[in-house]
């Protein structure tokens, strides 16, 4: 009687650790969705390449394709700075090089209200950019929500008034192409090749003094990205 109580007691324990166990890994976000390792492609692919190539430890084509001479230099930054050497950017790699990846929105039904608003935006501020500059023009968007003088909604950044030129007009309304939308999912996936920037112009047509008088980051095709 007394074996099969503790027979009782001791699956009754088991149940709960396994119940335990897979609560606590829903509600802790997936380590694997924010690394990349050989194979690996994509516009993060290529931050991690154009940070690593500006800090001296790689020295290959910013292609967006994690191969062989990325992880090496992934490998060398780790060694650097105290992460582990396994030539994988996990969160701590990725956050050691300065790129934050939000994690995933719950809410897909915002979250792709949300895609669709800011690829409208870049269409409209970035139209015939390059790619880098379209997605740069998103991260600023991105960046807002994270800053203490911006709303901290992509909505609200956005139709924040004065905000952005081309809210003067009807070309926010316009369907934005296939680039956009890539474009705006790569800058809510944490994409930034603005590099933390929070305005951007054409420099051609600076559209006051103020703005031209801020710090700038970086140029990209036809806009200037300033902090």
């Amino acid at each position: 009687m007394q074996d099969r109580k503790k027979l009782a007691l001791s699956l009754a324990a088991l149940f709960a650790a396994n119940i335990l166990l897979i609560l606590v890994m829903k509600a802790v976000p997936d380590a694997r969705a924010a690394t990349f390792r050989q194979g690996s492609q994509g516009e993060t692919v290529r931050q991690i390449q154009t940070k690593l190539q500006n800090w001296g430890y790689y020295s290959g084509a910013i292609d967006g394709d994690y191969g062989p001479k990325t992880a090496d230099a992934v490998k060398h930054f780790q060694r650097r700075n105290n992460l582990t050497v396994d030539g994988a950017a996990n969160t701590r790699t990725l956050q050691a090089l300065g790129i934050y990846l939000p994690a995933p929105n719950p809410n897909t039904e915002q979250r792709g209200n949300d895609v669709e608003l800011l690829a409208r935006l870049i269409s409209a501020e970035a139209k015939g950019e390059p790619y880098s500059a379209q997605v740069a023009v998103g991260a600023v968007v991105l960046n807002r929500t994270r800053h203490p003088s911006f709303p901290n909604s992509i909505p609200g950044v956005i139709y924040q008034p004065g905000a952005f030129s081309s809210l003067s007009g009807a070309a926010l309304n316009k369907p934005a192409p296939d680039s956009a939308v890539r474009a705006a999912r790569d800058a809510i996936n944490g994409v930034d090749p603005s590099f933390g920037a929070v305005y951007f112009y054409d420099p051609r047509s600076v559209p006051n003094q103020w703005i031209a008088s801020r710090p700038a980051v970086l140029d990209i095709g036809n806009r200037r990205f300033t902090k």
